[in-house]
């Protein structure tokens, strides 16, 4: 009893300072200008607030599309329900079409756009359906299933869930605003982000320190493959689909668009390393526990042995993830009968690919690493009778 009270006083103690940190981060973020790039006039503001359907006075609806959507508009009598125009009714057209096809009925809420260009001027539109509910209901769930199946380590990843998103949201973003080098702020939230989230998974232990380790070899050679890589391929944030809207920011804010690929890269691959990382560190401490004189040989072997199962399912992850992330750019493809060359050539499916490989390579070496930090850490000390092969 006494010891599960003073493992809820230190989650206690872990809690308020990440609250600090968070105070902190967000205090960051409110001093950094972002320049909105979408405005009617140099003096106008845009905001976005709840609003309520009062009554939906006429419709236009074309319901004959035999492959999508019904077309059309509404004409909405709404209330503004949040915001510097709270309690304002007016009259909005809700157009139907086959990317904003929010069809809103009499009562429900929806999140409008206002635009406003002077206190006595501004114009409402439908931004998009009022999902906050549904999305609470998921999110809840989710905390559920952690922690109810995780125990207080489900609560531990709960906070270091909250860590990440505190480091993205307001530290790394507004960093990228206010000039810093995009591959330099990465490294710098994904290494932070990589030990603080294990530590708190995993308390200071030997299996953390190893995680931790093979982590940061693992993000290294990320790093690495992922900057030569680029280079060969001549691929970078210039290349990408929204550089002309980056580039219309960096000219106000200075930056710099052209690395923000590689920090994209290497963030998506982080989870990925830390996930194999702390795996293999898990297994090799359950080994350890059985024996705790197993020579560190035969730990290591145990460690690639776990690590080479996971790198079994590499190939297919893959493939399934590249293809859940490319679906639509690849039935265009087939449509535009592209030839190989064209499609490996092309910008969005070169940078996919140096992603997805790059990535993978600093998995695949991550379990090496992490076997033999692990070996080290917490292998036994009797001669070298694990030569023998297992």
């Amino acid at each position: 009893m006494r010891a599960r009270l003073e493992a809820v006083l230190r989650l206690c103690v872990v809690a308020a300072a990440l609250g600090a940190y968070a105070a902190g981060a967000a205090s960051f973020a409110r001093g950094t200008a972002y320049y909105p790039l979408y405005r009617s006039s140099g003096g106008a503001h845009v905001s976005y607030a709840r609003a309520r359907v009062l009554a939906v006075t006429s419709e236009t609806i074309d319901p004959s599309g035999q492959s999508g959507p019904a077309t059309g508009y509404q004409d909405l009598e709404v209330r503004l329900l949040g915001g510097e125009k709270a309690g304002t009714e007016l009259s909005v057209r809700n157009y139907l079409n086959y990317t904003t096809n929010f069809r809103l009925r009499a009562g429900q809420t929806f999140i409008a756009h206002v635009d406003v260009a002077d206190p006595l001027h501004f114009s409402v539109s439908v931004y998009s359906p009022d999902r906050f509910r549904p999305l609470l209901a998921l999110a809840a769930l989710f905390v559920a299933a952690l922690c109810g199946i995780g125990g207080m380590r489900g609560l531990r990843s709960l906070l270091g869930i909250g860590f990440t998103f505190v480091g993205i949201a307001f530290i790394f973003i507004p960093m990228l605003y206010r000039g810093a080098s995009p591959a330099l702020c990465a490294l710098a939230v994904v290494a932070t982000t990589l030990c603080v989230s294990l530590a708190l998974l995993g308390g200071l232990d030997a299996k953390t320190l190893s995680a931790i380790l093979g982590c940061l070899a693992g993000l290294g050679v990320s790093a690495l493959a992922l900057a030569v890589f680029q280079r060969l391929t001549m691929t970078s944030g210039y290349t990408t689909a929204e550089s002309d809207a980056l580039l219309a920011i960096a000219g106000r804010s200075g930056m710099k668009v052209g690395e923000l690929l590689f920090a994209a890269m290497l963030i998506a691959s982080s989870g990925a390393i830390m996930d194999v990382a702390i795996s293999v560190a898990s297994a090799a401490r359950e080994v350890s526990l059985c024996d705790p004189l197993m020579p560190r040989i035969r730990l290591f072997r145990s460690g690639m042995n776990v690590g080479r199962d996971m790198m079994g399912t590499m190939a297919n992850t893959l493939i399934l993830a590249f293809t859940g992330t490319s679906l639509n750019a690849l039935i265009l493809i087939y449509s535009l009968e592209r030839s190989a060359l064209q499609i490996f050539d092309s910008n969005a499916i070169a940078a996919a690919i140096v992603e997805a490989l790059a990535g993978s390579l600093a998995v695949i070496l991550t379990v090496p690493a992490v076997s033999a930090i692990a070996a080290f850490l917490m292998g036994g000390r009797r001669g070298m009778s694990g030569l023998t092969k297992s």
